[in-house]
């Protein structure tokens, strides 16, 4: 993240690689069975569907679509955060620390009652955490820098450095 100044302002930003992407690959309802486009980035690619095929193979996208002040929504794994217990997981307060408590400090308690013997699907224990799809709608577009290629965005963004991000207009 960085920070723009604006009319005395100042605006947290998140700078935003948005390079020259190939359209790699275009899928036909007559061929494929749907409607989509490949879109390749670096190494990386990834598949839209899309309702009206615009785009030949070889065609450029770039930010020039984007105008300052626009709203985006912008897709990307979030970070990941390894095996966690429940107190970083879910919130859970844990145990007192006194009052004759041993060892469970911050284990997550009773996971349910005798009857009926099972562990409910969606019951919050211990477990990976992180590494999901994240989505951030709203965010504003403040600055272009069309000839590096970097979109700069209010606020933050999922994901680590290097995630690829899918950016969408609202």
């Amino acid at each position: 993240m960085s920070q723009v100044f604006k009319d005395d302002k100042v605006i947290p930003v998140t700078l935003i690689e948005a390079g020259h992407c190939k359209v790699v690959q275009v899928k036909t309802k007559k061929k494929e069975g749907y409607e989509a486009v490949q879109v390749g980035f670096g190494k990386a690619s990834r598949e839209f569907r899309v309702e009206k095929l615009k785009f030949k193979v070889g065609d450029e996208i770039n930010i020039s679509s984007f105008k300052v002040g626009d709203r985006v929504i912008v897709s990307g794994l979030s970070k990941g955060k390894g095996f966690q217990g429940v107190v970083k997981r879910w919130g859970f307060k844990g145990s007192p620390a006194s009052h004759g408590t041993k060892h469970t400090l911050r284990a997550p308690g009773s996971i349910g009652s005798a009857f009926p013997q099972k562990v409910f699907k969606g019951q919050k224990m211990p477990g990976r955490m992180g590494g999901a799809r994240i989505t951030v709608s709203g965010l504003e577009v403040v600055k272009i820098d069309a000839e590096n290629n970097l979109l700069a965005v209010k606020g933050a963004v999922p994901g680590r450095k290097g995630t690829l991000l899918e950016i969408k207009s609202k």
